[in-house]
């Protein structure tokens, strides 16, 4: 019952900050459990000391990170709308909240950080312009640890061929229990 509430609430969240920044969130509602499952699918939580997560909006992958990190490992958190980022702060403590994913290398470098072993991103990079898309890929994979994953969801194929001129292997696989339905792309560095 509490989790159906918390849903809800978190439904509502995100449909107000939808309608506040049209243009900085790709969707009406947030990303369902079966999307969750499936950008977490590969994951191996033992092999993760750094992980940074790239648009948390309501925390839904944040809450997997928040659960599944071992201990002593780093989580960033990079969410842009000041309210959803204060109430992720006060949901899941103990993790790094910043504002801009674009800033993830400067971040990693005042943490003292030099690369991360796995990157969850939700960016709705189809309303982004391409030069920002550049950008905040290039952060990604400078980054990115060799060995190290990149996973995103999007709602279409469109960042496919960008995607493999960066990485060594990209992996898709759409999850048709989402609304609307999404693609997962795990991307290797080598």
């Amino acid at each position: 019952m509490r989790e159906g509430i918390r849903s809800l609430t978190d439904t509502i969240r995100f449909f107000y900050t939808f309608i506040r920044s049209p243009h900085q969130v790709g969707s009406i509602i947030p990303s369902s459990k079966f999307l969750a499952n499936a950008m977490f699918k590969k994951v191996r939580w033992g092999e993760v000391s750094t992980i940074a997560e790239l648009g948390a909006g309501t925390g839904v992958f944040t809450r997997h990170i928040y659960e599944n990190k071992r201990e002593g490992s780093i989580a960033i958190i990079f969410e842009q709308d000041c309210k959803l980022r204060q109430y992720l702060k006060k949901k899941y403590p103990g993790l790094c909240y910043y504002s801009n994913a674009r800033d993830l290398k400067q971040t990693l470098v005042k943490l003292g950080i030099s690369h991360v072993d796995l990157i969850i991103c939700s960016l709705p990079f189809a309303i982004f312009p391409q030069s920002l898309r550049d950008e905040i890929l290039e952060g990604v994979f400078q980054t990115l640890k060799p060995g190290g994953f990149f996973i995103a969801f999007q709602y279409s194929l469109q960042m496919k061929n960008q995607l493999t001129e960066i990485f060594s292997s990209v992996d898709l696989s759409v999850v048709p229990l989402n609304i609307p339905p999404a693609i997962v792309y795990t991307c290797a560095k080598e």
